[in-house]
């Protein structure tokens, strides 16, 4: 009977598809010219009528009908290697086709050799002792989802027709397809950052969802407390701004506190003075539930240790300021569409005090990005123009020697530099990070020899005349030339000291030295339990590379593009 059904359900879905295919052509064949107007009517007629006979067939072969307007589904449930086996069988019938009526040029064997992959697959299939199972069912319509779901396929096949005619005759359609698929194309590889973005901004709630990923996020709505217990001080330690709760009072009007936050130091606790402690306020989460039989609202008072919650209530008037309490899953939070920023300073917060909230991080970086930039362009650049400009001897077989490191795997030299690091005393500290990028590199020193040899002697020639020496010449009349190159070089100097994970993986151990990547690796293994988190303070680490690409792009596609006198 299964067999019956999807037979069934087959020719249903053939019939649709000729019948769409057929629509097609006729939007097709009014914008075509006369010939091929005649051929796509034809073509539209037959599709029909063969759509037709689809339909017949689904109307005769017995099976269980379903009831309404729906649509049916029959869909086989297959490991990869049944799946494999049907691609190859359809592949081997669509050569043998083209190859029996259509006129293919491609010999049997095509087909064959398809057949022997689908073969070799089916008896992997047969030897997993996998089930097959097949999906059967049907997805209801209503009379109007049908009616819409019609419009929709017949507005986009005149769509799709009358683009196909408008790009062979050129014109605007061109442009705009063209322009659409870049727009689509933009769409897809940004998701990946938009997901990043939104879930740097949502609560821990929102991260897992039997509806999928949520999109769109929502906040707690609080309310600013005295009254919540524990209470909450501020108060100072150690010069910095921290909020406590009272573990317990001393006879000496004093008292023990725990830490609440900042986050970073949350859970540690010293002895301060009473009259050190000020009172303030807690943003207590709202709640919906029911009291005394009716709907109310309020603010959590008191959380306890097994899951219930005690609520104040807030609304309504008559049961304002009364006190129930009631199990978590009889309690709704009370949530609205918003964004929640405080995951990017909780981020902040959760790093050690010797970080200043990520700003020595971001000093390190931007140390050593820096002085990675400079030391590259002008090593690399002095180098290039010596290899290209002065004449001397052993000048081939030096840059041979030299383009021959770019062979070297990095992990071959790790352990002598390392050696030669640990000798220097600079293990612990930044130099090695730095310090290499001021003796030039093989690449770099290739692509910007090449710019040079572009640009024509008589510019150097005539710099000579005018009392200009080789170092002259190299800073005011070549460097200015290479403008693009010296730019792409700096940008990828950039990325690759920004985003440098290995370099202070093994150099560093002091976490006042750390880059921001090698601190990003430690946060997201320190708070992996909270996506929201890792996400914000990736980020926020993202910043300062995404203004370098939205300011610097144009010089980035220049240099990788153009070559020649003056990058132009």
């Amino acid at each position: 009977m299964k067999g019956f059904y999807a037979a069934s359900i087959l020719c249903s879905w053939l019939g649709i598809a000729c019948l769409l295919t057929s629509v097609y052509q006729l939007f097709a064949a009014k914008a075509a010219l006369q010939p091929e107007r005649t051929q796509r009517l034809k073509s539209a007629l037959f599709d029909f009528v063969i759509g037709g006979g689809f339909f017949l067939l689904a109307a005769i072969i017995p099976h269980q009908a379903s009831r309404g307007l729906s649509l049916p589904v029959f869909w086989p449930i297959m490991p990869f290697a049944a799946w494999a086996a049907f691609t190859f069988v359809v592949l081997a019938l669509v050569e043998a086709t083209n190859w029996a009526f259509l006129g293919s040029k491609k010999t049997p064997l095509y087909a064959i050799v398809w057949l022997m992959a689908a073969s070799l697959f089916f008896w992997g299939f047969k030897a997993s002792g996998d089930p097959l199972v097949f999906a059967t069912g049907a997805i209801p319509l209503s009379i109007q989802g049908a009616v819409a779901l019609a419009a929709f396929a017949v507005a986009a096949l005149f769509a799709m027709a009358g683009t196909s005619n408008k790009l062979r005759l050129g014109g605007y359609a061109r442009v705009l397809v063209t322009h659409l698929t870049l727009l689509v194309g933009c769409v897809v590889f940004g998701l990946p950052f938009f997901w990043l973005v939104i879930t740097s901004l949502k609560e821990d709630r929102d991260m897992v969802s039997a509806n999928g990923i949520i999109w769109v996020p929502k906040v707690q709505q609080t309310f600013s407390a005295m009254d919540t217990v524990p209470s909450i001080y501020a108060t100072s330690f150690e010069g910095r701004a921290v909020k406590v709760e009272i573990m317990f009072k001393s006879p000496d009007s004093s008292a023990r506190v725990n830490v609440v936050s900042p986050a970073g130091i949350q859970g540690l606790a010293f002895d301060t003075p009473l009259s050190k402690l000020h009172q303030v306020a807690v943003d207590a989460p709202e709640v919906t539930g029911k009291f005394k039989g009716l709907n109310v609202m309020g603010y959590v008072l008191e959380p306890f240790s097994d899951g219930r919650q005690k609520v104040k209530v807030l609304t309504p008037q008559g049961l304002k300021g009364q006190v129930f309490t009631d199990i978590p899953s009889n309690l709704e939070p009370l949530r609205k569409v918003g964004l929640r920023w405080e995951n990017y300073s909780d981020a902040l917060e959760y790093l050690p005090p010797e970080a200043d909230n990520g700003l020595t991080y971001l000093k390190n970086t931007l140390l050593i990005t820096i002085l990675s930039v400079i030391g590259t362009i002008l090593s690399s650049s002095l180098v290039a123009y010596a290899f290209s400009r002065i004449r001397f001897p052993g000048r081939d077989v030096l840059f041979g020697i030299l383009l021959s490191t770019m062979m070297l795997p990095s992990a071959v030299t790790l352990l002598p530099k390392f050696i030669v690091f640990r000798q220097l005393g600079w293990i612990d500290t930044l130099y090695p990070l730095w310090a290499p990028a001021f003796f030039a590199s093989a690449f770099n020193v290739f692509l910007l020899r090449q710019f040079f040899k572009n640009i024509p002697v008589e510019l150097e020639d005539a710099a000579k005349i005018d009392g200009c020496n080789y170092l002259h010449s190299y800073w005011r009349v070549m460097m200015p030339q290479v403008k693009p190159a010296l730019t792409v070089i700096g940008i990828w100097t950039f990325m690759g000291a920004w985003n440098d994970f290995m370099g202070p993986l093994i150099y560093i151990n002091s976490p006042e030295k750390m880059t921001i990547s090698y601190a990003a690796q430690l946060f997201a293994v320190d708070r992996a339990t909270e996506p929201g988190l890792i996400m914000a303070f990736a980020a926020m680490s993202m910043v300062p590379v995404l203004l370098l690409f939205f300011f610097a792009q144009r010089y980035f596609i220049e240099g990788v593009t153009l070559t020649g006198f003056g990058g132009k």
